[in-house]
């Protein structure tokens, strides 16, 4: 696997793109999405997982209008630093940056050479997971992955605009996503032959981050991330 960070230019500025990319050289690609921790250890573990299955990976640095290139630990005190930081986060600009940041992925040589062909996914966890939803509205893509993004169960309205397959992961535990909330973005699921809702009903917010003893369960996460790397081989296979 390597690894190289790449500039994109959006309407006011430039900011860092992170690329994996796996040894045969060239996929799919898949955009990953940050939480509130910033590209960190955490995305780096899930990057390189992604980019062992075949993936290019591309995770842009949603922050950088805040502060370039800013990362949380995974403590009690980088949780609430990074609630705080992320409160002055504009969805939307980070939308647009994951939106250019899919126009820069599919036209990589590695993604469009003839293992990839120019086919890009998003996953999302948290922040990125209302991130990725909302670009999914957006965008034409070939799988989207969305982990406890918060913001869905109140945009359930747009989920008819979702044309690609889409994963909803949720922790039925989840104390910043109440179970009520997550049983309305079933109801909208309903019905709908491209949306697979998956509730791991004992598990927490963020339960799949490995770098965060606070919120790690590491039999639901395992559970949930079979799951999603089943889904990505339906819908968007790199071998």
């Amino acid at each position: 696997m390597r690894t190289r960070t790449d500039r994109i230019t959006a309407h006011d500025g430039t900011f860092d793109v992170h690329v994996w990319l796996p040894d045969s050289g060239s996929g799919p690609g898949v955009l990953l999405v940050q939480e509130i921790y910033g590209v960190g250890p955490y995305l780096d573990k899930v990057a390189a997982d992604l980019a062992s299955r075949g993936y290019v990976v591309a995770a842009p640095d949603l922050f950088w209008r805040l502060r370039p290139n800013w990362v949380a630990e995974h403590t009690p005190e980088g949780t609430r630093a990074a609630l705080e930081f992320s409160e002055d986060f504009d969805l939307a600009h980070g939308v647009a940056d994951c939106a250019l940041t899919v126009a820069h992925l599919s036209a990589l040589p590695e993604v469009s050479g003839p293992a990839g062909g120019g086919r890009v996914g998003a996953l999302g966890f948290c922040l990125g997971g209302s991130v990725a939803y909302m670009l999914a509205t957006q965008l034409e893509l070939a799988a989207v992955l969305s982990f406890y993004g918060s913001a869905v169960p109140d945009a359930t309205g747009l989920m008819e605009r979702i044309q690609a397959p889409l994963l909803l992961v949720f922790g039925g535990s989840d104390p910043y996503i109440p179970r009520e909330r997550v049983a309305v973005v079933e109801k909208a699921a309903e019905h709908r032959p491209n949306v697979v809702m998956y509730v791991e009903e004992e598990a927490g917010h963020a339960f799949h981050n490995s770098e965060s003893p606070m919120f790690h369960q590491p039999e639901p996460a395992r559970r949930a991330w079979e799951v999603a790397t089943a889904f990505l081989d339906e819908h968007l296979p790199a071998r």
